[in-house]
């Protein structure tokens, strides 16, 4: 079966796309709007794309030609946490993806704790097991559907106690969720462990 890429309009190109390239991390991004409202949404189409500084990137697209919520909140406070959910919040995360007006607070919606951030204005959830502040770095709009693919500089990560250990994560104790086609999700399954393959190790560019 062939499919030509110029066939395929918007949506029909994001649903074989989001078969395809799965599994997906899930950022959970929490922002805050100009008035104080603070909105909360997953994207999957999510990566580090730097780690000195550490840099992390959420595509943000857009519906029907206006920007979502949280990616105008980015760009008009430059500031947000992303968040990495466990099997546990599975519901709450998958029900932050309803669509809202502005003025409604899907955190207050849905009733989640949120605690104080140590260098941003916008507060962390409590309940996930790790949580990003960032700080807006850049902004690149991709392709004829306005999406923005936004950078953000990580300045503090809160991990909860004893995922990390020897400075690496336990992922099978995070436990995280991962996205699918659809409305379909799934945590890591069987993990299957190789050998070390050694490496040379990351440095400071000169200059």
């Amino acid at each position: 079966m062939r499919i030509l890429a110029s066939d395929l309009d918007p949506q029909q190109t994001y649903k074989l796309l989001t078969g395809i390239i799965v599994p997906r991390p899930i950022a959970w991004v929490c922002t805050r709007s100009a008035a104080g409202v603070l909105n909360l949404a997953p994207f999957s189409a999510f990566t580090f794309v730097s780690n000195k500084p550490p840099m992390i990137g959420v595509n943000i697209g857009r519906k029907a030609g206006v920007m979502k919520d949280t990616g105008n909140n980015i760009l008009a406070q430059r500031e947000y946490v992303v968040h990495i959910a466990d099997e546990a919040l599975l519901h709450p995360l998958h029900d932050s993806s309803e669509e809202h007006p502005p003025e409604v607070s899907e955190v207050e919606l849905l009733g989640l704790e949120t605690v104080p951030s140590d260098f941003i204005a916008v507060p962390r959830l409590a309940a996930p097991p790790v949580a990003m502040e960032c700080r807006l770095h850049q902004s690149i709009a991709f392709g004829a559907t306005g999406s923005e693919f936004m950078v953000g500089e990580v300045l503090a990560f809160h991990v909860r106690d004893g995922l990390a250990r020897d400075g690496k994560i336990d992922t099978l104790a995070l436990n995280p969720i991962c996205r699918l086609g659809g409305p379909n999700y799934a945590t890591l399954g069987k993990v299957v462990t190789l050998r070390a393959v050694a490496q040379t190790g990351k440095t400071v560019m000169e200059g």
